[in-house]
């Protein structure tokens, strides 16, 4: 295990040496500064556990001190020395931010008492948090919005194959929701309590990348000036998604392939290989097979990921989804943003059926985002919908039967989800005979039945 990061921070010199001897002498890498300006560039460059911070500074107190330390690192624990007396300052100090004090003179057992409980706290804290975080992730997954039939057999394959530990491909275009999909895979599977760890394989260059995934030694290459556990190793028991996959180089590729082969790998600069038990999960817009027979992703690697593949469709391909989609979207903004939106206008709602959505669920979002912002009114309007594109006849646009036919599709399913599946509900709704209704259901292939609650 890595060990822990301290900043001290005093302008006694002598306190200062010795503060960083008994620290170090209890196996805690420690930084020792006498300077505040260097204490807060210290903090903006590296990551600490724990900061120790003398009351009183030559250019300012402590608390002060402090306060700008956790404006850049709002996490990080402080400890703040006072001098005998100074209860009243120290106990400022808490109120301020501080986790507790420590008065001198103090022997080392003490010292070390309070550094060891700070930074049990801070990971009790680290806990607490990823547990929050797993429970949001949980409530989201069962709010994917998924009625057409294309999306309902990507999560009936989820539901399937998450208690397994086969590699997943997710294939689809950029906005799909494929990393939406990967948790959900991890979160219905055994290892829902353990990490899931992912990545963007385009965002980073080779180099970055191996460190990122398979950590380095200290010294290993310029700038390592500590250890540092990769991502495999962080998701030892849970599961690791790779984003982006098929941009990464041929020479991780073979990595990657060893890792997935024989679940062994080696830190950068290290001749000690480490054992990991992890699902791995991986996606890509591009096309693989394509790839592999143009020689640019390794075919032995492209048949070890591709053990189950789950295709997510594009937008357009799902058009009776974008009602409900919308519908969550104006809901989940109207909160954030504190504005009370009643809805789509139709002509509104038709300009969403009729878009192409080369950006998909993302550009759906980000769209709905813009006119959330702007309406002055609570209902959206036609013109704040892909203003850009007002009056343009848009690339790939689809027949006007088609059109129209996805368009009452989406229509129902989202009178059917207002009504909970109540035909004689949703007849009134929209102002038709239920025997009408009963024939536009039929015509579209719609169960009331699957939408009561």
């Amino acid at each position: 295990m890595a060990r822990a990061k301290l900043l001290v921070v005093d302008d006694d010199r002598n306190l200062l040496e010795i503060i960083k001897m008994r620290l170090e002498s209890m196996d805690y890498e420690v930084t020792a500064i006498r300077d505040e300006e260097a204490a807060r560039q210290a903090v903006a460059t590296q990551v600490f556990d724990l900061a120790v911070i003398d009351l009183q500074l030559a250019n300012q107190d402590g608390i002060s001190l402090m306060e700008e330390i956790h404006l850049m690192s709002p996490d990080l624990p402080a400890i703040i020395l006072t001098a005998h007396g100074s209860i009243e300052s120290a106990v400022e100090a808490m109120k301020r931010g501080a986790y507790t004090y420590l008065t001198k003179p103090f022997d080392a057992r003490e010292l070390s008492l309070h550094v060891d409980r700070a930074l049990e706290n801070r990971r009790l804290s680290s806990e607490v948090n990823r547990l929050k975080g797993l429970l949001a992730e949980r409530y989201d997954f069962k709010n994917i919005v998924a009625r057409s039939d294309k999306m309902r057999q990507v999560l009936e394959t989820v539901a399937r194959i998450a208690g397994m530990d086969s590699t997943v491909h997710i294939h689809g275009e950029s906005g799909t929701g494929k990393e939406l999909i990967a948790r959900a895979i991890h979160l219905a599977s055994p290892r829902q309590d353990k990490a899931f760890v992912a990545i963007n394989c385009a965002a980073l260059p080779e180099n970055l990348l191996e460190s990122e995934l398979f950590g380095h030694e200290k010294g290993a290459f310029t700038g390592a000036i500590r250890s540092s556990r990769g991502l495999f190793a962080q998701a030892h028991q849970g599961s690791i998604f790779l984003d982006e996959i098929g941009d990464m180089s041929p020479s991780l590729q073979v990595k990657l392939l060893r890792v997935l082969q024989e679940r062994q790998f080696y830190p950068v600069g290290s001749e000690k290989p480490l054992s990991v038990d992890v699902r791995v999960i991986v996606a890509t817009n591009r096309n693989l097979a394509e790839m592999v027979r143009q020689d640019q992703f390794r075919e032995d690697l492209f048949y070890r990921i591709h053990v189950i593949p789950i295709e997510l469709p594009a937008l357009r391909e799902r058009r009776e989804d974008i009602p409900l989609l919308a519908d969550y979207f104006l809901k989940k903004l109207s909160t954030q943003m504190n504005k009370k939106i009643k809805g789509l206008s139709p002509a509104a709602m038709q300009r969403l059926m009729l878009h192409d959505w080369p950006g998909n669920v993302r550009e759906l979002e980000n769209t709905l985002e813009y006119a959330v912002a702007m309406t002055v009114q609570d209902v959206i309007t036609e013109d704040l919908i892909l203003p850009g594109k007002a009056g343009t006849i848009e690339e790939g646009l689809q027949p006007l039967t088609e059109a129209r036919d996805a368009f009452e599709k989406g229509y129902l399913v989202r009178l059917l989800e207002m009504s909970h599946g109540n035909v004689s509900s949703a007849a009134t709704m929209a102002g038709r005979y239920r025997p009408d209704l009963y024939a536009l259901l039929k015509k579209h292939g719609l169960n009331p039945g699957d939408f009561k609650k």
